[in-house]
């Protein structure tokens, strides 16, 4: 049964026709002069930046205070001239924003870093809760006072209110109050400590830097400071970090897991590896099974840049149909191009995409996506390709029809501007102008991640969410956040 979502929920901000990023989260533990944790994490954070572009943030403790600094923009914009200040701590984490709950602000940028009875401690936060508006509410009712409008500040006062007995027995209980998605790097003035929701929603991985620990929402972040991956964050699992080495405690038994499968679809970078499974071998095999699905004649396959590249090779190498590049990517421009206007978004593709005139003239061609989600820009560069000569485009999706929104930390439109929500394959081909329009199936997108640790969410591509999120609000409101241990 489709979930409805309320009001609440049908947030859409203009943008490209892609699935926006969600954020990326980074910490690092060391007792070694060679590594500082300032710089270790910002370079975490470089590799991470194509999870989020819209703020960027890094905190430290020396083990006497916490110093920060965070802004509006890209890693690079942020520390320009404000990582110094940073530099000769043991701990460090970092953030790298796309807002999913809570305005794009200043204010809302991560780590957040507040005052306890314990003294102080920052956090970083990739996910979505779904009963954060209640929990709020239940919060301002009490007198608590907000400074920002996202998610992770709840989550933080949660863990504050439960301090009493010490850090770890905070965050537990704090989990037994949220529902949702969280992967969460937290930072106190002698600890780093990683925490990943019961049902693993979001990725979080454990890496090794000589004696010193890591922790990063992708591995891909481990080999930009040279970093030894050593595993997944357990769902459910807290990993205490600290002078007296790595504590693991399960605060929580794994639920039924649901790591979202659109992380292999697009989110991840291809040189990850998420629970067990290498993003690129998986994307491959997507193209690999979309061949031999939908064989089609034609002069060359290509695809559009660059998540969709994996899934191309693997079409163009089971088909046997040459590979070649359709489509030129202008790099300076970012992921989330975001304009105020539907002309000016649709202005924006041509700015981030070109045809190769040579490459597509005269051809028929295969070009494959990973997926649509309004229609807009896929309709955009059919257009493109058939004024540089293309005799024939045939899309080929490397994931199933998009027909609704993610509640767990992908900021989604709502289903009346899914196109797959209200349309047909075929009339969605229609929409886009293709000569055809294929799109993989689900089982064998989840073909393409066998094997892996854990179960998966695919809720924006069969309404099927891992949460009950009527029953988890219900169960919000009744709620006696005092009696919580």
């Amino acid at each position: 049964m489709l979930f409805e979502p309320n009001k609440e929920y049908e947030r859409w901000k203009p943008q490209d026709d892609v699935m926006p990023e969600e954020c990326g989260v980074f910490g690092i533990f060391t007792d070694d002069r060679r590594y500082d944790p300032a710089e270790a994490t910002y370079l975490g954070l470089y590799a991470l930046q194509h999870r989020g572009q819209e703020s960027a943030g890094i905190a430290v403790s020396d083990g006497k205070g916490i110093k920060f600094h965070k802004g509006m923009g890209l890693c690079s914009e942020v520390f320009k001239d404000n990582l110094g200040p940073l530099l000769g701590g043991h701990i460090g984490i970092g953030h790298v924003r796309y807002s999913t709950t809570g305005d794009s602000m200043a204010d809302n940028a991560q780590p957040l870093v507040m005052s306890y009875r314990g003294g102080k401690f920052a956090m970083a936060h990739n996910g979505n809760l779904i009963n954060n508006t209640v929990l709020r509410e239940k919060l301002e009712d009490e007198g608590t006072v907000f400074q920002t409008t996202i998610d992770t500040e709840v989550m933080a006062n949660l863990i504050a209110r439960y301090s009493k007995h010490g850090m770890l027995k905070a965050i537990s209980a704090m989990m037994k109050v949220v529902r949702g998605a969280y992967a969460l790097v937290i930072m106190t003035q002698d600890e780093l400590i990683a925490v990943r929701d019961p049902q693993g929603i979001r990725p979080l991985a454990l890496g090794k830097l000589d004696n010193s620990y890591v922790v990063a929402s992708e591995s891909c972040a481990f080999d930009a400071i040279d970093a030894e991956f050593v595993r997944d964050i357990r769902p459910g699992e807290i990993i205490v970090i600290n002078k007296n080495g790595l504590k693991s405690y399960q605060a929580q038994s794994a639920m039924d897991t649901a790591l979202c499968v659109f992380e292999y679809v697009y989110f991840a970078r291809p040189d990850s590896d998420i629970d067990g499974i290498s993003v690129y071998r998986s994307r491959e095999n997507m193209g690999t099974r979309l061949a031999q699905a939908f064989p089609i004649d034609a002069d060359l396959v290509s695809d559009v840049p660059d998540s969709a590249t994996p899934a191309a090779s693997g079409y163009a190498a089971e088909s046997g149909i040459p590979y070649a590049k359709a489509l030129a990517k202008n790099r300076y421009v970012g992921r989330t191009f975001i304009q105020p206007s539907q002309a000016l978004r649709e202005r924006g593709v041509k700015l981030k995409l070109n045809a190769i005139k040579r490459n597509v003239h005269g051809k028929k061609l295969i070009l494959i996506d990973d997926s649509i989600v309004r229609g807009t820009t896929s309709r955009k560069i059919v257009e493109m390709l058939r004024l540089a000569g293309a005799r024939e485009v045939h899309m080929l999706i490397s994931s199933p029809p998009v027909i609704c929104p993610c509640f767990f930390g992908i900021d989604t439109p709502s289903h009346d501007q899914l196109v797959g929500s209200k349309n047909s394959v075929e009339e969605i081909r229609k929409i886009i102008g293709a000569d055809t329009l294929h799109y993989l199936s689900i089982g064998d997108l989840l073909k393409t991640v066998e094997g892996a640790g854990c179960n998966f969410c695919a809720g924006c591509f069969n309404g099927q969410y891992p949460v009950d999120i009527r029953r988890a609000l219900k169960e919000t409101e009744t709620m006696d956040l005092m009696t919580i241990e």
